[in-house]
């Protein structure tokens, strides 16, 4: 007989790889450390966006706002959340917490979809499925019944929900994702009319590379290391693949030249003391070097996910006053 399968990958407890390749899923987390909050002023539904592959999304809207009434329509703002493409939901209350304060602090309809995660699903399953939400939008909107699974719904009503203003938040591996989808729309791949995003919130984008930065090798922080990181790659990658891999490393020998492709503009973030941060500040520094239209903002003393994570702390109300700025600069 064999040996029974063992643990030989181990994300915090919350996902386990097994040498036989089976996976385990924690279905039962304790998030006793951070609470769900309760705002007010905020409504909240989910919906199905994909039935064929089980994909479902939360949406939520200031719950002053009154249907078909003569109030300005809402921008709508899609978060994809973060886990390293393996882990995160948009039922945890980290997720959940932060899209509560992007709606009530940024007036917004929040579109917080799941994905697929790896190791199951290997990239590019989650770019797929980002840019999987955004047409669904675009079907709603549109009205044309195809995999229609809301039926319409009325929060989706373009006498509510400005279409013309659309805007894109990632978090970490959701940074990644907006980051590729961005490439998508602007090289033409993907076609999304009449949803018109406007630009995109990169928070601490999880890129990588096979070199190693100043901060991967400097002093860890409190919620990410190094070992962490490259795990997260491996999980999520295809065999063989390196962090050099185009989903990985934006700027890698084989990633596309990004010289030409009319990306919208581009707000990143990133915690002064995150392991993430030379490589996010390269990846800004080289668009703007592009001639890209890129914004960067470090938060000196932030570790990676302080905004997602603590969403109304004092220093997050900046970073909200930061996003409330670039949408409105780029609105029009």
């Amino acid at each position: 007989m064999g040996s029974l399968p063992h643990i030989v990958e181990d994300c915090m407890g919350v996902l386990q790889l097994f040498s036989d390749g089976s996976v385990h899923r924690c279905s039962d987390i304790a998030f006793n450390f951070r609470p769900f909050y309760e705002d007010s002023s905020v409504v909240f539904k989910d919906l199905v966006f994909d039935q064929k592959l089980d994909l479902s999304l939360r949406l939520y809207k200031p719950n002053s706002v009154v249907m078909n009434s003569t109030t300005a329509k809402l921008p709508v703002v899609f978060y994809f959340h973060g886990g390293g493409f393996c882990v995160g939901s948009r039922l945890w209350p980290n997720c959940h917490n932060c899209c509560l304060r992007l709606a009530s602090g940024l007036g917004a309809l929040v579109v917080s979809p799941d994905y697929r995660l790896a190791p199951e699903h290997k990239l590019p399953a989650a770019v797929d499925d980002a840019v999987s939400v955004v047409e669904w939008l675009r079907r709603e909107a549109v009205g044309d019944g195809e995999n229609n699974c809301s039926g319409g719904d009325a929060w989706l009503s373009r006498k509510v929900i400005d279409l013309d203003r659309v805007f894109v938040v990632g978090d970490s591996s959701g940074g990644n994702m907006a980051h590729h989808l961005a490439v998508r729309i602007g090289t033409g791949s993907v076609r999304v009319e009449p949803v018109r995003v406007r630009g995109f919130v990169l928070l601490a984008p999880f890129f990588g590379g096979v070199a190693r930065t100043r901060s991967e090798e400097g002093p860890p922080e409190g919620l990410l290391s190094l070992e962490m990181l490259d795990r997260f790659w491996r999980l999520s990658m295809g065999e063989g693949e390196t962090r050099d891999h185009p989903l990985a490393n934006p700027f890698g020998p084989k990633s596309p030249n990004l010289e030409k492709v009319g990306l919208d503009p581009i707000l990143v973030i990133v915690g002064g003391n995150e392991l993430l941060r030379d490589r996010v500040e390269n990846y800004a520094m080289r668009l703007k070097d592009m001639g890209k239209k890129v914004e960067y903002v470090d938060f000196g003393g932030q570790q990676h996910g302080f905004f997602t994570n603590d969403p109304y702390s004092d220093t997050s109300n900046n970073v909200l006053q930061v996003i409330k700025r670039f949408i409105l600069q780029n609105s029009s």
